[in-house]
């Protein structure tokens, strides 16, 4: 073999084994990254276990708040279509009919909530809104 092929061969030969060495650190690395997930999920485990003892030695507090809210009567508002949807953002129309509203200058009543308060704010430039 004359001096030239036999570089050929050896650079090709390095360039694999370079190859298979940073292929190991790549999957030493992940390994590495595996160990630490794990890690943070048993620690994440840990700390809910401890928050729901703490959930647990105090039940009154938690449940006196609930309850209140859950007494106070939802008021009702009136919701009336006043422009027309076509032309609009796709989502917009969408709330407009997950309103209940089909066609211009219908009215639909509503209880008050926070969700249809986000409805109707989301569309505010469609419709109107009196209390009921």
């Amino acid at each position: 073999m004359s001096e030239t092929s036999k570089q050929a061969v050896t650079k090709k030969v390095s360039k694999k084994t370079a190859a298979k060495k940073t292929a190991g650190k790549k999957t030493a690395s992940k390994k590495a990254v595996g160990k630490k997930t794990a890690s943070k999920k048993a620690a994440s485990k840990k700390a809910s276990a401890k928050s729901a003892d703490s959930a647990v030695s105090k039940p009154e507090a938690a449940a006196k708040p609930a309850k209140a809210a859950a007494k106070k009567p939802a008021g009702r508002i009136k919701v009336t279509l006043v422009r027309s949807p076509n032309g609009c953002i796709g989502k917009h129309r969408l709330t407009v009919r997950g309103l209940g509203l089909r066609r211009m200058h219908q009215t639909v009543e509503l209880e008050d909530t926070p969700a249809i308060r986000g409805m109707v704010n989301q569309v505010n430039y469609l419709v109107r809104v009196e209390a009921a």
